[in-house]
């Protein structure tokens, strides 16, 4: 067998693993549904993945450590990753062989030269670690004061260390030494006194926006399965939508179709993860090259090189994806892969230099800070911003979360959904509940989206600390947000409308939302006039009724000379006579000549914010469409007891 066919072949296997993985993440009651798959192993396979939450939270979630078995085969094989298993890789091939088939070999080998705008990607990967290595900064910087007693002994014993080998092998100034070494030091402790508030230096984990597993995970979660799920294919049992998701579908589409014009355009110009294996994988064991410097200069081994890493010439070792086009291409046999260097020589680092180094690592690690100047981790917090239940606390969340839709797809009632900018600009693709879209609120009975999160943004939660049983009863159900009435909207409220769809919804218990019992009396036109009436039926002057209208159980008949001035309930009516219910007839009968009035019983509703877990069903189900009369918003929720509505002992 070929090594290219090997090559397909693994591509094929984990692309269909791919989408497997993507279609597996339901929940259902089908055999092809959510059963134990490991569904994030490709995820979790992605050593950008692990080193940006590395860097972020100075902790590696057992999964993530997956992506060190990558890095050791990238340092061995090379970047092995980028054309055997990457699934966005094997999409951006096929569209690339598309774009080409019916071009020559001169036009191939043209489009396939290495060209300087390739070096992009690491800056991009430089710019997203820079932007994630801020908390790592400051923990340092901090060091003096925070463990003193480990600084100063770890910086004199580095003193010592520094005399000694300086006096052995290259003898130097004990004072300019010791000069040098105090300077930096000071330089230390002074940073140190500065940045005691961390405010200027924060992390936030980017990673996600551009990394191509979170990327095409989030691109085939949220745009492709939900154009499937409204055919006759459908994977869940209704549509699925997303908000916002037009600037996803338009990215993914646009890296896609760039494949036309130039093949692997992603992954040669853009792709962070590749610029990481490129940097790995610059002194790998085994590498392709020459095997001779004699050569004709055919220039067919570049007709098909996917990576465009020149192998006719200087190979770039960086930039080779190990395709092995070249090797199937070349029909003199002087490329192989092999352990030596190759006979035309080497290229081992991108074109970058260190002025644009370091102008992109500044840039970075600028932005966190810039982007949260606007307070949305202190006081001027987002209320309208509901994240799932188990998401943890919004800093550490924007920490971790990788962006990679995989809360959303799995979750039943399809109320998870991408950010836009109510998160603020770090925020995007991270996510919300909404809970005007999909099939009902948030379940309280479901823990689905934290027990499939990849890095632990919304951690892992037990149904009894959901619902605040067994060993979680002290603490109670953990709270997502409270529930709040718009009276300008709400039907009893506003409009006297009999309505109590939301208490009648709500699923805790006891109830979060009760009512109060209030009548109203209805505008009348014509003022309603008794001309014979008996103990419960009465007929008036005029015709000023609806028939039938007022039947339904809510209205209420009051005559105004009556004794008791008890509503009656209206069981029956015309035009222009009603009966009561035999419940409660008048004692005596109305008299000719009283006046009546038709009353509304409205049962106005009230939310109990001690109860109250920040569901959404309510807010789902408000009859009132459009902006809804009950709205979920962050109050109260159970993971920054700052938010607090109410004082928490």
């Amino acid at each position: 067998m070929k090594i290219i066919t090997a090559r397909r072949i693994s591509q094929i296997f984990f692309l269909l693993l791919f989408f497997w993985f993507c279609i597996v993440t339901s929940l259902g009651k089908e055999w092809w549904q959510l059963r134990g798959w490991p569904v994030n192993w490709l995820l979790e396979l992605d050593p950008l993945v692990g080193l940006g939450t590395l860097l972020t939270t100075h902790s590696l979630y057992k999964g993530l450590i997956w992506g060190v078995a990558t890095v050791v085969l990238t340092i061995i094989l090379g970047r092995f990753f980028c054309g055997w298993i990457c699934p966005f890789g094997s999409i951006h091939q096929f569209v690339g062989y598309l774009g080409r088939r019916h071009k020559s070999s001169l036009e191939k080998a043209k489009i396939n030269r290495y060209h300087r705008w390739q070096v992009l990607k690491y800056g991009i990967l430089i710019f997203l670690l820079s932007v994630a290595i801020a908390d790592l900064a400051v923990f340092l910087i901090k060091w003096p004061y925070s463990q003193p007693w480990i600084f100063w002994t770890l910086i004199l014993c580095s003193l010592v260390a520094a005399i000694i080998v300086t006096m052995v092998r290259t003898p130097v100034d004990p004072k300019k030494l010791s000069l040098y070494l105090a300077c930096g030091v000071g330089i230390w402790v002074i940073l140190g006194y500065i940045f005691q508030d961390a405010r200027i230096l924060s992390a936030s984990l980017q990673i996600g926006l551009l990394d191509p597993i979170p990327l095409v995970y989030r691109s085939i979660n949220l745009i492709v399965l939900p154009l499937i799920d409204g055919s006759a294919l459908k994977l869940f049992s209704s549509p699925r939508y997303y908000e916002g998701s037009w600037l996803i579908g338009a990215i993914f589409v646009t890296a896609v179709l760039l494949n036309y014009k130039t093949p692997r355009f992603y992954c040669r110009y853009i792709c962070p993860l590749g610029a990481l294996f490129g940097i790995l994988s610059r002194s790998a064991l085994w590498r392709i090259g020459k095997t001779e410097t004699a050569c004709i200069d055919c220039h067919l081994c570049e007709k098909n090189c996917e990576g465009a890493c020149a192998p006719s010439s200087e190979i770039r070792i960086n930039e080779c994806i190990l395709c092995f086009n070249c090797l199937d291409d070349c029909h003199h046999n002087q490329i192989a892969y092999q352990t030596a260097p190759s006979a035309a020589g080497e290229i081992l680092s991108p074109d970058l230099s260190k002025r644009e180094f370091v102008f992109t690592f500044l840039s970075g690690a600028a932005a966190a800070p810039l982007l949260r100047l606007n307070g949305n981790l202190t006081d001027n917090w987002k209320a309208g911003l509901v994240r799932p239940p188990g998401a943890v606390f919004e800093k550490e969340f924007l920490s971790r979360c990788i962006k990679c839709g995989q809360c959303m797809r799995v979750c039943p009632t399809n109320v998870i959904h991408p950010a836009g900018l109510i998160a603020g600009v770090e925020g995007l693709w991270t996510p919300v509940l909404n809970f005007r879209i999909g099939t009902s609120g948030c379940q309280h009975k479901c823990i689905a989206c934290g027990n499939v999160c990849p890095t632990a943004a919304i951690r892992p939660i037990s149904l009894d600390e959901r619902l605040g049983r067994n060993r979680f009863a002290a603490s109670g159900p953990l709270i997502i947000g409270t529930a709040f009435i718009d009276r300008g909207r709400c039907l009893p409220w506003a409009m006297d409308k009999p309505c109590i769809v939301c208490q009648e919804n709500c699923p805790v218990s006891p109830k979060a939302i009760f009512t109060r019992e209030q009548f109203n009396a209805i505008h009348m036109e014509t003022p309603l006039l008794v001309k014979t009436a008996n103990f419960r039926f009465v007929e008036f002057d005029k015709a000023a009724l609806q028939a039938d209208r007022l039947a339904t159980g809510d209205y209420y008949c009051l005559i105004n000379e009556q004794s008791d001035q008890q509503p009656r309930l209206i069981v029956e009516n015309t035009t222009r006579s009603l009966t009561i219910s035999p419940k409660a007839p008048w004692e005596p009968p109305p008299t000719p000549g009283s006046k009546a009035s038709i009353q509304i019983r409205l049962q106005k509703p009230f939310v109990d914010p001690e109860r109250c877990i920040g569901c959404g069903i309510c807010e789902h189900e408000c009859p009132v469409r459009g902006k809804r009369a009950i709205r979920i918003t962050a109050e109260n929720e159970s993971r920054n007891r700052k938010h607090s509505l109410l004082p928490r002992t």
